[in-house]
């Protein structure tokens, strides 16, 4: 034999080789498992050295001085310390004690500061969900705790910082400039969106934006099917690392029934309006919302019902909202309010007229937000969610009416105009999102699947 290649080891190799062609992708992950943890000797088919137990042995001995040579156990033992962190979100129903405690901290000097210092009671201790974290000694003493939280829109946030120093503790609140990241995800559909966002951790108010954003197209009420997907591209708000709330969906794809929904943000102009469109350019913007109020829980739908106050089935012509005492609701339309006021068994109500002898009604309101002859925007709140009239609880009312006849709003709604596609002087710069964003989309589908399997 050449190469010091036994009969043996050809035919094992032989073998080898049949089987990398019958299982190559199994086996190669089998073979780069082994290699990489040092499995490669088992595949020596022959000896090229000595064997290492007939090969000499000898001591080499050499002094090594100590580390702690001429130092004391004090030296040693009273070294400096270091630092603990720990972040959480503060409870509406924090003590300084509880808050304190569940940070790690065993400090009654910051806890006295928490309880007497304004600013702490104004922006910490009652706030529940905000940022908070603490940096504390190795026996739990507060060194730093800090608060961070958006109070508005404007792309800032508020750093509340209570500081230990050779005085005792000191507060102060420091503005700084919001940083905005992308995040990708995906879920699938099981038993309802909300369920599904939840289990991949996206936050509801990118939930919200996905129905928002295809009501036109989907009917989240009664169209969604068990293994439907989705996969989003949205903006995450951090302040000094850390996220800090959800901003604007920036684009989505949802699979439906087998049919595919895209969605983009644009914003043709800083002075313009952004909006969402297909990633051909087609505004998903419609003449109607499918809701007067944001994605919610549908007590019922357009059909017959037993009257919970006349005791008796009647067709009931509308859509329920069941939604909490003062939820905003909105026009799902341009158009100009016909009436507001009260009116028998509607309560609290308003109607407004739209074009081509399209009316809305409102009804059942804990108020009412505009006037008579008022004209009103697309979203525009004309009053917020009651039980006035002959309701049993709080919920809207809603009926779209067509020439005096009661329409299913969803279906108008979806068969409601668009509005202009893209300009074709914003094209390019649209086309060039569109194409980013077919990448990113991708890459969360992919996120997705390899978290289903």
């Amino acid at each position: 034999m050449t190469h010091g290649f036994t009969t043996a080891s050809l035919a094992l190799l032989e073998r080898l080789s049949h089987s990398i062609q019958k299982h190559p992708k199994r086996l190669t992950a089998v073979l780069a498992a082994m290699l990489l943890t040092g499995g490669g000797g088992a595949f020596a088919v022959a000896s090229f050295g000595p064997d290492p137990v007939d090969l000499p042995v000898r001591l080499v001995e050499q002094p090594v001085e100590s580390l702690a040579s001429g130092a004391s156990l004090a030296d040693l033992t009273e070294g400096p310390g270091f630092s603990l962190y720990r972040s959480d979100q503060v409870r509406s129903s924090d003590t300084p004690e509880s808050l304190l405690q569940r940070m790690g901290v065993a400090d009654p000097a910051a806890a006295a500061f928490l309880r007497r210092d304004t600013p702490a009671q104004q922006n910490l201790l009652g706030r529940s969900g905000r940022l908070v974290s603490a940096e504390t000694t190795d026996d739990h003493r507060l060194l730093r705790l800090t608060a961070r939280w958006a109070p508005d829109d404007s792309g800032s946030f508020k750093r509340l910082v209570i500081e230990k120093s050779g005085h005792g503790f000191a507060s102060r609140i420091e503005t700084a400039p919001l940083a905005t990241s992308s995040r990708l995800a995906g879920g699938v559909i099981r038993s309802s969106l909300f369920a599904a966002t939840d289990a991949s951790n996206i936050p509801d108010t990118v939930a919200v934006q996905l129905a928002e954003m295809f009501s036109g197209s989907i009917d989240f009420r009664r169209a969604l099917r068990q293994g439907d997907r989705f996969s989003v591209v949205y903006e995450t708000l951090e302040a000094d690392g850390e996220p800090l709330r959800s901003g604007r969906v920036l684009s989505a794809e949802f699979h439906n029934n087998g049919k595919t929904h895209q969605a983009v943000w644009f914003q043709e102009t800083a002075a313009a309006q952004g909006a969402y469109y297909t990633l051909d350019g087609q505004s998903l913007r419609r003449a109607y919302l499918s809701s007067p109020v944001e994605f919610s829980r549908i007590s019922s739908g357009f059909k017959m019902r037993f009257h919970p106050i006349l005791q008796k089935w009647r067709a009931h012509l509308g859509t329920d909202f069941a939604a909490p005492t003062g939820t905003t609701v909105r026009t799902v339309g341009d158009g100009v309010v016909e009436f507001a006021g009260v009116q028998n068994g509607y309560g609290n109500v308003v109607y407004i007229k739209h074009r081509n002898q399209h009316v809305t009604v409102y009804a059942h309101l804990s108020r009412v937000d505009v006037r008579t002859n008022q004209a009103v925007d697309q979203g525009q709140t004309i009053g917020a969610v009651g039980a006035t009239g002959w309701a049993t609880g709080p919920h809207l009312h809603f009926e779209f009416r067509v020439n005096g006849q009661q329409k299913d709003p969803m279906a108008i709604a979806q068969q409601s105009e668009s509005a202009a596609p893209v300009s074709a002087a914003a094209r390019p710069a649209f086309n060039r999102i569109a194409a980013v964003m077919r990448t990113q989309l991708a890459s969360a589908e992919l996120i997705q699947q390899a978290s289903a399997d």
